[in-house]
This record gives C-alpha cells, sequence and structure tokens, in this order.
C-alpha cells in the first residue's frame, strides 16, 4: 500500500472525488480565505524521505539537546513544584481501566473510577476539615474563581477580598471569572516585614458588599499566615465567607483551615502525585462546609447501597452542571473535571497516609530552612525577605550584590543549576527578588551547588 487508505494525500482518483463532492476543482479553492501575500509558494526543505529508524535516530539526537529536572538542580516553583511521584501512582492511574475514557463516570459500567474519585474526595476533606469535597476542578485559580463565585451566591454580595501578595496569574483569571458576573476584587495590604494580612486594612475594606475573604496559606511567596483566624473572624463579623488556598503538602504540619474556621478551601493538587508535565494537567482542590454543597460547581460522587441493599455502590451524587440540569439552576458551566490527576492523588495520598505526608512536610521544611541557611550566609543575599515562617518557597533578594535577578539566573543557567522565578515584575516593591523552592527531591548536595554557584556568579 502506497499511502494510507484515510489520508487521501496521493491518491489523484481520491482527492478528485472528494473536489467533486465539495463543488470544487481544485485544493487551493480551499485555502481562498488565507491571503495570497502570506501564502508560502516555494517548497519546504524537508528532507528525506527517511526510514522510521533514521527518523527515530534523528529525533532523539534531537532530545539530547534538552536539559530536564532529571539532569539539573531546578529550584522553580510557584504554581508547578518538583515532587517525587512514586512508581505505583503511574502504574495505577495508566491502567486502561483509569486512562480512556473521556467520561468513565457511568454508574452502570464504573464503579471503579467513581470509588476512586470517592476515595479522593474523603481525603481532601480529612485533609482541609471541610465535610464535602467535589471530585476536583481544573487548577488552584479556577477553584478560586468558583469559590467567589459560590460566596456570592450564597451572601447575594459582589466583592471578594484577596491579599496583595498573590500569584498574578492566578488573581487575572479570578477576575476574569467573576467580573463578567458583576463581581469585583478588592485587595488587602499585608506587611512587608512580615508578609502577614494588614488586619486594619482589612477592617477598612470590608464592606456590607463582601462576599467572602480570601487568604493563602502557605502564600504565593511562601511565608505563613499566623493570623489566619483573626482574618476568618473578621470575614465572619461582616457576615463574609472565608476562603482558603493551601498547599496541600503542608497540610501534614499545618492546622487543617476547616480547624480556624474556612468555609471554603481550595489549592492545588499537583504536588499529589501529579508530575510537573511542562506545567500541565494541574487539579483544582474545592472543598466546603456540608450546609454550602448544593452550591458546589462540579460533581460530587456518593456512596450508597445496591436496590437490595446487599453491597455497596457509587454514583453521581450532585452534579449542578448545567448539561444536566435548566441553565438557570447552574451553578458553573465547568464542563469536567481532572478524574485521571484526581486518582493519582488518591494513590498518592492513600500510599503517603496521614505519617508520611506529615514526614513530608517535615523534610520540606527541613531542607528549605537549610537552603535559606546557606543563601542568607553569602553576602549581599537576603533570604528570605520576609520575617516569617516558611513552607517549601521562599524569597531571594539581590538588591546589594550589584547585580539583577536576570544576570544572576542566566549565569546560573551556565553553571548547571535552575534558579527560582523572578518576580520584579510582579512586585516591584521587592527590588531584584526571585522566588526559590525546595521540596523532598533536593539532595544537600543541590543546595549546597546551589549556594557554591551563586557565591560564584556573585563574585564574577
Amino acid at each position: 500500500m502506497k499511502t494510507h487508505p484515510y489520508l487521501p494525500t496521493g491518491v489523484e482518483a481520491i482527492e478528485a472525488e472528494m473536489l467533486k463532492e465539495l463543488g470544487l476543482k481544485t485544493i487551493e479553492e480551499l485555502f481562498t480565505d488565507i491571503p495570497n501575500e502570506v501564502k508560502f509558494k516555494g517548497k519546504l526543505n524537508i528532507p528525506g524521505p527517511y526510514s522510521e529508524l533514521e527518523v527515530k535516530r534523528m529525533i532523539a539526537k534531537l532530545l539530547e539537546k534538552n536539559v530536564s529536572s532529571m539532569d539539573i538542580p531546578v529550584f522553580l516553583g510557584a504554581g508547578v513544584w518538583p515532587h517525587y511521584v512514586p512508581a505505583v501512582v503511574d502504574a495505577i492511574v495508566g491502567r486502561l481501566e483509569f486512562a480512556t475514557s473521556y467520561t468513565p463516570y457511568q454508574a452502570e459500567v464504573s464503579q471503579g473510577i467513581l470509588q476512586a474519585q470517592f476515595e479522593y474526595q474523603s481525603m481532601i476533606c480529612e485533609l482541609t476539615g471541610m465535610d464535602v469535597a467535589n471530585a476536583s476542578m481544573y487548577d488552584w485559580a479556577t477553584s478560586l474563581g468558583e469559590a467567589a463565585l459560590m460566596a456570592s451566591r450564597i451572601t447575594k454580595k459582589t466583592e471578594v477580598v484577596i491579599p496583595y501578595f498573590i500569584h498574578p496569574e492566578r488573581k487575572a483569571v479570578l477576575k476574569l471569572m467573576i467580573e463578567p458576573v458583576g463581581m469585583k476584587a478588592i485587595e488587602v495590604n499585608q506587611s512587608k516585614d512580615t508578609g502577614e494580612i494588614n488586619l486594619e486594612d482589612l477592617k477598612n475594606k470590608i464592606s456590607k458588599n463582601t462576599a467572602a475573604v480570601y487568604i493563602e496559606n502557605p502564600s504565593y511567596l511562601g511565608f505563613l499566615e499566623e493570623k489566619a483566624k483573626e482574618v476568618g473572624e473578621i470575614a465572619h463579623e461582616n457576615e463574609a465567607l472565608y476562603i482558603v488556598g493551601v498547599d496541600p503538602t503542608s497540610l501534614g504540619l499545618l492546622k487543617a483551615p476547616g480547624d480556624y474556621g474556612a468555609d471554603i478551601v481550595v489549592g492545588e493538587g499537583q504536588p499529589l502525585g501529579n508530575s510537573m508535565n511542562y506545567g500541565g494537567p494541574l487539579l483544582g482542590i474545592f472543598a466546603c462546609k456540608e450546609e454550602f454543597a448544593r452550591q458546589m460547581p462540579g460533581r460530587i460522587i456518593g456512596l450508597t447501597t445496591t436496590k437490595k441493599q446487599n453491597q455497596r455502590a457509587f454514583c453521581m451524587a450532585l452534579q449542578t452542571r448545567e448539561q444536566y440540569i435548566r441553565r438557570e439552576k447552574a451553578t458553573s458551566s465547568i464542563c469536567t473535571n481532572e478524574a485521571l490527576c484526581a486518582v493519582a492523588a488518591a494513590v498518592y495520598l492513600s500510599l503517603l497516609g496521614p505519617k508520611g505526608l506529615k514526614r513530608l512536610g517535615e523534610i520540606i521544611m527541613i531542607k528549605s530552612s537549610y537552603a535559606m541557611k546557606k543563601l542568607k550566609e553569602i553576602a549581599g543575599i537576603k533570604a528570605p525577605l520576609f520575617k516569617a515562617v516558611h513552607f517549601k518557597e521562599f524569597t531571594v533578594n539581590f538588591d546589594e550584590t550589584g547585580k539583577t535577578a536576570l544576570e544572576v539566573h542566566k549565569k546560573l543557567l551556565k553553571e548547571g543549576v535552575h534558579g527560582g522565578k523572578i518576580i520584579k515584575e510582579e512586585f516591584p516593591e521587592l527590588g531584584e527578588t526571585m522566588l526559590y523552592c525546595v521540596t523532598e527531591v533536593h539532595l544537600k548536595e543541590d543546595i549546597d551547588k546551589l549556594s557554591n554557584s551563586l557565591k560564584k556568579v556573585l563574585e564574577a
């Protein structure tokens, strides 16, 4: 066979038949919408033809130029973090029962995926201290947007108070989701010394129109919010809901948000058994108090019994998507959830258990504290900028070194180290600052290499 039977790119008879069916004479007539001046009229410089084996060798040669996080130590987080994914997680989510179907949740055929999502929801509730969790959302940003919309539906108010030091892309998604329905986000100041929410500024900005107050703990810049309970009390005194954003790997050590008054908890589940994958797909965590369950976006998987009540069974218990119910009754237009990522998170959490998650948090705290200690020993460097306890991420300032963060970053790459995220454009008042990330994957040797490389770069 000279050509693939379903790709009529080489058989003139098939091409002619298709053009006739379309009422056209030439292939060019299909592209009349493209301006003639932008069309490429030469011949593409594509070598070959080559055999499959030759192409495979050529691609392998090209890929050798790439440098992955396995080749050099990477200290970049800021929303997608390097964590270790046990092999069994990939082995289970790669099974065909989980990995194939787009909508693998019909109760009559997919009890397995329903049970996996139910287990995921149950563990998210335990982690966050909430009563109910949905079967996941796209990512932290969309979870936050949905939480703000949900708060507005419950309170009939139109404002959400957010921290100043928030991930700018997360803030952008939030505004994109709430502004079309007449809501707006109001930023509350945070201390430049400790990073904590300015409670007086919060009291001044919260109003009768405030639907919710949102904080992140740990924050985008890694510091912990020690006045989280007081923030929640201020929200509730003003009849607003309290939304808390979390990194779930911190919850083996930190109090669950439900224990300090949160009504809704959102966060990013990528650290729970999901690889970085060039930035996605991600896993949006969403949990809340039971009294708000009917206003949750997405779907909830429930546990019940069979008709004869002699076996347990899993089913879709709540699905407030417009596809299933009347459009005006839908709480969200979210079209799907991150089922496979949620299954990975369930497998990961079941492997670690409460003790393992606590140990993971301890390792991250110890290693990130060691990294901050090593870096602040270098002349001119401040690590971190904020006088606070940090988890996993911390700011590193180069103002007193005479070099810009970009210069340092480029030279670090030449030393075989990938530094953190440059945040000068996001928060200019923080100066030449980068956001560094240290997790359980970083060895002491990696952190020492970062420290030694920084010394070399700054002394050059």
